[in-house]
């Protein structure tokens, strides 16, 4: 895929340049889930984590968000979003959520009862729409990446800001 940007190397911001518009609301809508949200940073990162490994974008595995960061999320803590959470050191939250973001990616979506009920004692039901578009942001944009082929196979980590509204 070429880039929009003339003499500038394909990357996501300069192939989002077909479409900036598109490429400009999409911002805006990702930038309000992370910074106007009511769930916690560190709980969306975690399930943003679980994407990344279950989709294996190389980009969304390195990336981490400051927010998140700054929220508690440590890379110990990154580092058990792997098969066998469920034994894991994270909180009883964190382990939720990625009930949840496993059902969303590879269980057809739907949660049981047991999950849902689960879901409900700890979340509202406003936080719980929230994760869940959450959940297709990340499911998107990493197929964004992984489609257009901008995705690095190799990345260092690297802490990002959280995306913010541009004027906030």
């Amino acid at each position: 895929m070429p880039s929009a940007v003339v003499g500038a190397p394909a990357n996501l911001r300069t192939l989002l340049a077909h479409r900036p518009e598109l490429a400009e609301a999409f911002h805006r809508l990702y930038a309000t889930m992370w910074t106007e949200g009511i769930v916690p940073q560190s709980l969306k990162e975690t399930a943003r984590m679980r994407n990344a490994r279950v989709t294996d974008c190389g980009f969304c595995k390195n990336v981490r968000f400051d927010g998140a960061l700054a929220d508690g999320l440590d890379e110990s803590q990154v580092e058990q979003i792997a098969d066998g959470y469920e034994s894991s050191t994270l909180s009883a939250d964190q382990k939720l959520v990625l009930r949840f973001t496993d059902r969303f990616l590879v269980d057809a979506g739907r949660p049981d009862d047991a999950l849902l009920a689960d879901m409900r004692a700890r979340f509202s039901p406003a936080e719980i729409v929230e994760l869940t578009m959450a959940l297709a942001l990340f499911l998107g944009m990493s197929k964004v990446l992984v489609s257009l082929g901008v995705e690095p196979e190799e990345m260092d980590r690297t802490v990002l800001p959280t995306p913010a509204l541009v004027g906030r």
